[in-house]
C-alpha cells in the first residue's frame, strides 16, 4: 500500500535529520494514513478507502457522498 491519501493527495515528504553535531541524513515524513470503510448509500455498498486522518475529518463534515465526488474528480478509483 503506498502511503497516499486518496481525498486530499497527501504522499511522503522529505527532508534532512539534522543532529547536535549539524550533520545531515536523509528521512521521510509520513502521512497518518489510515484504512477506513465507509457505507456509500447511493451505490449499496461499502467502499475502502485510504485516508490521512485529516481527511476522515473532512469526510465527517461534508459526508461519503461528497467525498467520494471529489476523489472520482481527481480521477480515483473507488
Amino acid at each position: 500500500m503506498s502511503a497516499h491519501c486518496q481525498l486530499t493527495g497527501a504522499r511522503p515528504r522529505f527532508g534532512n535529520t539534522i543532529s547536535h553535531s549539524h550533520r545531515r541524513t536523509s528521512r521521510r515524513f509520513d502521512p497518518n494514513i489510515q484504512r477506513k470503510r465507509y457505507w456509500l448509500p447511493s451505490e449499496g455498498r461499502y467502499v475502502r478507502l485510504t485516508l490521512s486522518v485529516k481527511a476522515i475529518k473532512t469526510v465527517d463534515s461534508i459526508g461519503v457522498e461528497a467525498a467520494v465526488a471529489r476523489i472520482r474528480a481527481r480521477g480515483g478509483k473507488i
